[in-house]
């Protein structure tokens, strides 16, 4: 369950929601890093992580944390019913600013994928993706000339991470890079719990003239392990609702614009 499923899980503190999402974002993770990431003990960690597998979110391990029964395909079967009508209407906004013809990378996550879909009717699109979940999308619409970048498999998303992710973008110059974002800094940053993944979006960023950041309004209060790039990189965050002041205003202090579709 990413930050987007932990929001709706009820009855839960701030703290073991995060918890949540980070076990469904990294599949397993150890006490002693929770305990650290949170500024806790190890024995008030472990009293979170035996309430969330009480109400069945996780599994408790010896030492640590993991998915429970169902895995990364029920994880992703929640995330496809997070805020489905806000992330379609996010898709078409990114639709009508991607002209037809561009070039275009296009990053994992449900969200992006209602892009992708947005993005079906576009004539002319230049696609690469390192979502196997994206290139499907366009291949069951008869669409086939989409690059997927190489790299190893992470969740169910089909998420392609890795040197050979990272190679096969580098070999590209896009016009826009569409990145799915987990939660947010202080100052606006975009953030993500797996690192490999972000070395997947700083190659895209590197390579785009444009970065658009799309986000539900679930991650708004939602942070992460690690800062995906500085707030300048993007041009854009779209989103499904008006965000926080204190993100707004970092926003544009940083001269990214917000478009709340």
């Amino acid at each position: 369950m990413s930050s987007e499923d932990a929001s709706g899980a009820k009855g839960l503190t701030s703290r073991q929601q995060q918890i949540l999402a980070i076990v469904q974002q990294v599949g397993f993770t150890t006490i002693e890093t929770l305990a650290e990431r949170f500024g806790v003990s190890a024995q008030t960690v472990r009293r979170d992580i035996i309430q969330l597998q009480a109400s069945n979110y996780l599994q408790r391990f010896h030492g640590g944390a993991g998915l429970a029964s169902g895995g990364y395909r029920s994880a992703y079967a929640q995330k496809l019913m997070v805020a489905p009508q806000g992330k379609q209407r996010i898709g078409a906004a990114v639709a009508e600013i991607v002209p037809p013809g561009a070039s275009i990378f296009l990053d994992v996550g449900t969200t992006v994928e209602a892009v992708a879909r947005a993005l079906l009717s576009k004539p002319g699109l230049r696609v690469v993706t390192s979502s196997v979940s994206v290139a499907q999308i366009f291949c069951n619409h008869g669409i086939f000339d989409v690059v997927v970048t190489g790299g190893s498999t992470r969740g169910a998303n089909g998420s392609l991470v890795g040197q050979a992710a990272v190679a096969c973008i580098m070999g590209f110059r896009f016009d826009y890079a569409v990145l799915g974002l987990n939660g947010f800094d202080d100052d606006g940053s975009p953030m993500d719990f797996d690192l490999e993944k972000i070395a997947v979006r700083q190659a895209a960023i590197s390579r785009s003239g444009q970065v658009l950041g799309v986000a539900d309004s679930s991650k708004f209060d939602q942070t992460s392990t690690a800062r995906i790039a500085a707030p300048g990189a993007f041009r854009m965050i779209v989103t499904d609702a008006e965000p926080p002041p204190r993100l707004r205003e970092a926003w544009q202090r940083t001269g990214i614009a917000c478009l709340v579709a």
